[in-house]
């Protein structure tokens, strides 16, 4: 099977999250003609699907998503035309990720190997009715692999000089800081909600919160939004707002910033609401196995070894980092969500032939 082929066949596909727009009909395609079983698992209006091929050794899982990002403007190539001139492909997806979807594919049918590909179309979205309910479906099948292969676009200069191991945790944080309003000639009669919430964040923004991990660079709080709506200069606002995110790494949990955020409120701002939400877990595979083959397998086509870090925002291996181990690895991702995002034909190939040394050492 030839990746750039099949790369160029979903490049076609309009498939702006949460739109399908038959690329996953192309690639099921695909799998059935290598001898897959297909099941379709459609949660809410996204399609996402699993399909397995049993074979010999330990069964190895490649997640991936069909979905994109929308186009922008500016292209100087039909973003779903798949245009390949001088060796490149370009459309959106190339990178990110249709073209490593494409890679395994093809490797997957050049050996033989107990291999199943989980593959939803709601990375770019929401993220709830994708990656996170095929895998409870997949629990509820006895179906979780001894191992999940990522596909996202983790190179940075070249294929393969980064493979990532885990990821940073992210929490979002809203704090609403209540007072009473009046007019600012008459402090005495009002309470400003901003003199509550300055103190708060003051002491947020001065802390650091760690020094950091072998694998992982030091935790970042960031203030990302203070509101108060405030439309003239003399009323003392009655509530002022702000928003806060935390990029963590393993030295914490979701939970112990919760609690470190509302014993900051409870010293300068008691009767303030904390509204936090987590979108991820921090989460490190350590070394073993698995993630030696993946390196050797790099190493025999690129001829050097990958560096192993968690840089990076979230990607869906934060939800498959609870069921198993889970590592990424993919194209070089310079261009994803750019204007003219495009990948090189030749590292298709060698994308592809990374993943069928893989395949043949993790399921010997």
């Amino acid at each position: 099977m030839d990746p750039v082929r099949l790369t160029r066949d979903l490049l076609r596909c309009p498939s702006i999250t949460p739109a399908d727009g038959g690329a996953q009909a192309v690639l099921i395609a695909a799998l059935e003609a290598l001898g897959f079983s297909v099941t379709r698992l459609r949660f809410g209006e996204i399609e996402n699907f699993f399909a397995e091929r049993p074979g010999p050794g330990r069964h190895l899982c490649f997640a991936g998503h069909t979905d994109v990002v929308p186009t922008g403007v500016g292209w100087t190539h039909d973003p779903f035309a798949a245009e390949e001139i001088e060796g490149v492909v370009y459309g959106r997806g190339a990178v990110d990720m249709k073209g490593g979807i494409a890679a395994f594919v093809a490797a997957a049918a050049a050996v033989p190997g107990h291999v199943s590909l989980l593959i939803t179309g709601d990375e770019e979205g929401d993220a709830k009715d994708g990656t996170v309910r095929v895998l409870d479906w997949m629990v509820a099948q006895g179906k979780i692999p001894d191992f999940c292969l990522v596909g996202e676009p983790t190179s940075r200069a070249t294929l393969g000089d980064v493979v990532k191991v885990g990821r940073r945790g992210s929490l979002n944080a809203r704090i609403n800081a209540h007072g009473r309003q009046g007019h600012a000639a008459y402090p005495h009669l009002a309470d400003n909600a901003v003199h509550k919430l300055i103190p708060v964040l003051a002491e947020l923004a001065a802390t650091r919160l760690d020094e950091g991990t072998d694998f992982f660079e030091p935790s970042s709080l960031q203030i990302t939004s203070v509101d108060v709506g405030n439309e003239t200069t003399n009323v003392i606002p009655a509530l002022a707002t702000a928003r806060l995110n935390i990029r963590f790494n393993d030295k914490h949990s979701g939970a112990s910033l919760t609690a470190w955020l509302r014993a900051v409120l409870a010293r300068h701002a008691p009767d303030a609401e904390l509204q936090v939400s987590v979108s991820g877990e921090a989460f490190l595979t350590q070394p073993g196995p698995e993630l030696e083959a993946l390196a050797g397998a790099i190493q025999t086509v690129t001829g050097q070894l990958p560096e192993r870090n968690t840089g990076g925002g979230t990607s869906d291996a934060r939800f498959i980092a609870r069921h198993c181990k889970v590592a990424e690895f993919g194209l070089v991702g310079a261009s994803m969500h750019k204007v003219d995002e495009a990948v090189p034909v030749e590292d298709l190939r060698r994308l592809s032939d990374i993943y069928r040394h893989f395949i043949t050492a993790f399921c010997a």
